[in-house]
């Protein structure tokens, strides 16, 4: 796990506005659509839209917390790690992984070379697609969440941050997959 006593960067404008604790209250219920966005896509220089996705396969969105390039959240770091390590598990089924971070485009490139990443990620620095989504905030960044979408992009699983279940596991993301006939 990256330690880093450097907190450069980390009292910026983006955590003062999601340093107040909202909770997670995403209320779309599961088989209807989730709301489209579109964001860079750092591991390629790419726009991702969401919509763009739909009638072709399904999207795992890993909303995840990263303070800075080299301050990760201490649930989300083995989790993006995790997710990285099995992306081909998913790619294997079709499944497109979008991880969702609110670290600036600089930051984000950051992140991509160190972590090696694979999968696409997305930098969300306003933080607009995770209030769309209702992932909540704490403490300088909002809290982690996933979504499974099928290939229509009708939502199928949501897993919200708490205390007790931080995110949703490989495992578990993929079990979802499976029980829904997604893949």
């Amino acid at each position: 796990m990256l330690v880093s006593t450097n907190f450069t960067g980390l009292f910026s404008e983006r955590f003062f506005r999601n340093f107040l604790p909202i909770p997670a209250a995403n209320q779309i219920p599961l088989g209807f659509l989730t709301p489209d966005f579109q964001l860079p896509d750092i591991t390629n220089g790419t726009l991702v839209k969401l919509s763009s996705y739909r009638g072709k396969q399904p999207v795992v969105l890993a909303f995840t917390r990263i303070f800075t390039e080299k301050q990760y959240c201490p649930f989300c770091y083995p989790h993006i790690k995790a997710l990285n390590d099995n992306y081909e598990q998913f790619k294997n089924l079709n499944v497109e992984i979008l991880m969702i971070t609110s670290t600036d485009e600089r930051q984000s490139q950051i992140i991509v070379r160190d972590l090696a990443l694979r999968m696409p990620l997305l930098c969300d620095p306003t933080c607009q697609v995770f209030r769309n989504y209702r992932v909540g905030q704490a403490l300088g960044a909002p809290l982690p969440a996933q979504f499974v979408l099928d290939k229509e992009g009708k939502l199928c699983y949501k897993h919200l941050f708490s205390f007790l279940s931080h995110n949703a596991s490989v495992e578990t993301l993929l079990a979802q997959l499976k029980v829904f006939g997604v893949c």
